[in-house]
């Protein structure tokens, strides 16, 4: 989503940042849900974090996929249609340019929507700590079959979002129920002739009633033809990925020196996140913040040699970029 108005950056801030960022070679990006807030997506993290009547984090749980896998299916289609039908917005695609214009630029993203993937960043510069929702594994135990970036929606017939349909309205006149049968097949008439989509149904409404679906019409894997498959994102009691960890630790260790770690749309209070920003900062690195609550700095805090831009990372960080990226 487009930002109309420019972000209000100290000049000073600005200025010694972009200075910085122009003799930087080592780039550590640590990136959150807020990267994403300005391309509309909903998050599930937090107080208040349901789904229909579900507590979101207990759907995120291999227990739950065990006990109800057509329920946890739904939940992950549904947020595979909502962050397709958003956009990647101004800061995912600067922060792909950017990596393009440093090779020394890595990036480890907290966010499953696939909004940096879309937004073209660079595969080998970009590791996922939580999956991704377009990712999918087999679950049978003697299979190994594993497929990314898979954008197809619904993923099967069965996961379609529902969508309303024409409706008979009732008449107090009309006892045989020929009036409203005819305008039934009138507003389908002139549906089929505009070419109208029929409206989907917000099935994150518990009100919305949401269809049964047999476990034989869910997504099965196509190389053993037997297991289920299930969303690639990193359930709440599993490890995180040994490759992601391993490939940021490199990063850190085998550097002689990390000149700038970035922290967009999150706290970094949490570990591993946090940990990396102590790391970084062990190799020399100086922190830029971007996020929209001046309480989000790293659990160890901000130097006087750090930076904290305040506002949407969406509006400020292809601002913040340009001397090294140009305009978005």
């Amino acid at each position: 989503m487009a930002t109309s108005s420019k972000p209000s950056v100290p000049q000073a801030d600005l200025e010694s940042f972009v200075t910085h960022l122009a003799s930087s070679d080592r780039i550590l990006a640590l990136l959150g849900a807020g990267l994403s807030a300005s391309s509309g997506l909903p998050t599930f993290r937090g107080a208040g974090g349901l789904w229909r009547s579900h507590e979101a984090t207990l759907l995120a749980t291999p227990e739950a996929f065990d006990a109800n896998p057509g329920l946890v299916w739904q939940f992950y289609s549904y947020r595979r249609h909502m962050a397709l039908q958003a956009q990647p917005n101004r800061a995912h695609l600067a922060l792909a340019e950017l990596a393009r214009r440093k090779r020394g630029f890595l990036t480890l993203s907290q966010n499953v929507d696939g909004l940096s993937q879309r937004a073209g960043h660079p595969a080998s510069q970009l590791h996922l700590l939580h999956g991704s929702l377009f990712d999918v594994r087999c679950t049978s135990f003697y299979c190994n079959y594993s497929e990314q970036n898979n954008y197809t929606d619904p993923i099967v017939p069965a996961l379609a979002i529902p969508t309303e349909g024409a409706q008979p309205e009732p008449s107090v006149m009309d006892k045989t129920g020929a009036e409203a049968t005819n305008a039934l097949y009138s507003a389908m008439r002139q549906s089929k002739a505009t070419a109208v989509s029929p409206k989907e149904l917000d099935i994150a409404d518990e009100n919305i009633p949401l269809p049964q679906i047999d476990i034989n019409d869910l997504p099965h894997c196509p190389k053993c033809k037997d297991g289920l498959l299930r969303p690639g994102v990193v359930w709440f009691g599993e490890m995180l990925p040994a490759d992601t960890i391993t490939a940021i630790d490199d990063f850190i260790n085998n550097s002689a020196k990390i000149d700038l770690i970035l922290v967009i749309g999150t706290s970094a209070k949490v570990y591993p996140a946090a940990g990396y920003v102590d790391k970084a900062r062990a190799k020399g690195a100086r922190v830029a913040v971007f996020n929209m609550d001046r309480a989000d700095t790293p659990q160890s805090g901000l130097s006087k040699r750090d930076w904290f831009f305040e506002g949407d990372a969406g509006a400020i960080v292809p601002e913040i970029l340009k001397s090294v990226i140009g305009d978005m």
